[in-house]
């Protein structure tokens, strides 16, 4: 059985559904503890090694994810799968930004895409699994491809869930990280936005940053947000566990988003323009998919595009290989990342950073810009 000697903590506070779904793990060969809210939820991760956590965003007495943060700060190995309602998706992309390693719907129709969530998050985080469960994930997705559709229909057809969840998970205009400053401004048209950029420290010394294009540029960028997020976010775990240095290797990090992109079945195709700066040595590597961006290097008011390689969007089925430079940066010089409209280009050379704003009058997109000092 593909569950077999698996240890699993399922915290859920409804008595039916938690027994329904514990019996039907213990019958692929788990072994569960339940625990029925929050606080007990986090006592028993305190007192037992468990491969993995299931919870309820929804719990009493101590929510999931001030629950997830406890679990975290005691073992931020384990892997953790978040269960909410449908009316709470702001919640699932905090959880997914602090750390959960997937996520599940109410009402979940087939048990076996819990089975199948397991074995994905447990492999992701290179928890050590029995051979029955490493070859069970061969028959199966890396995503759960019913649960995507099923979420990505339901953003596609609400725009103002889209908006808001999109909007949660873009930064401050401007981030001060220990020796570097990211600045940004996006605009959009619509309620949501097409483009997205994000960034975080790796470590003490590298720091990564990434604007994306999604196509087709309608309620279902929002889901593109979320999942690239996700997939960061899976990355970043397991480089603070000492698992994976993939995060800071663009070539091998946008090869690795290309595979969750094409697996996941959505046909949602990215430009991407990623970056990891080494602190240290203020050393940038730079990789690209897709031509919709464009990367320069800045010296007071004159931007120097860098040229780099011509690749396929990320989902495209026949991408083989980012374009790749890697570069020096001067006492001075600022990385930027920007689209191609001139007005664009205007903002950022007048130092207009705003965010994410609505602004009918300005061409969609917009431009990031990391500082070292």
């Amino acid at each position: 059985m593909a569950l077999t000697d698996v240890d699993i903590l399922f915290v859920e506070d409804d008595p039916i559904f938690r027994q329904v779904v514990a019996d039907f793990l213990q019958g692929q060969g788990a072994r569960v503890h339940q625990a029925c809210d929050g606080p007990q939820g986090v006592t028993a991760f305190s007192q037992t090694l468990f491969d993995i956590v299931i919870a309820d965003l929804g719990l009493p007495s101590l929510g999931g994810l001030p629950m997830l943060k406890q679990m975290q700060a005691i073992n931020p190995a384990v892997p953790f799968i978040v269960i909410s309602g449908n009316d709470i998706m702001s919640d699932v992309v905090e959880a997914l930004r602090t750390g959960a390693s997937d996520y599940l719907t109410k009402p979940i129709a087939d048990l076996f895409i819990i089975e199948h969530a397991i074995i994905q998050a447990m492999l992701t985080a290179s928890t050590p699994m029995n051979a029955s469960g490493q070859s069970h994930l061969h028959e199966m997705n890396e995503l759960s491809y019913l649960e995507l559709t099923e979420n990505l229909q339901q953003l596609e057809q609400n725009a103002q869930a889209a908006k808001s969840v999109q909007q949660q998970l873009f930064p401050a205009s401007h981030i001060d990280y220990p020796h570097a400053v990211i600045d940004y401004s996006l605009f959009k048209n619509n309620d949501v936005s097409a483009y997205f950029i994000d960034s975080t420290m790796v470590g003490e010394h590298h720091l990564v940053m990434y604007m994306a294009h999604f196509h087709p540029e309608d309620n279902s960028a929002a889901f593109g947000c979320v999942l690239l997020r996700s997939f960061v976010n899976q990355k970043l775990k397991l480089f603070r566990n000492g698992l994976s240095t993939t995060l800071i290797e663009p070539a091998n990090m946008l090869a690795y988003l290309n595979k969750r992109m094409v697996n996941s079945g959505l046909h949602i195709l990215t430009d991407i323009i990623y970056v990891c700066v080494d602190l240290q040595q203020y050393t940038v590597t730079v990789g690209q998919a897709g031509n919709g961006l464009r990367c320069y290097l800045r010296h007071g008011n004159d931007l120097m595009p860098l040229v780099l390689p011509s690749a396929l969007q990320l989902g495209d089925a026949n991408w083989y290989q980012a374009g790749i430079q890697r570069r020096t940066l001067l006492i001075d010089e600022k990385l930027c990342i920007g689209t191609y409209h001139q007005q664009h280009k205007q903002q950022l050379l007048d130092n207009r950073f705003t965010g994410l704003i609505y602004q009918s009058d300005i061409n969609a997109g917009g431009f990031m810009q990391l500082s070292c000092h």
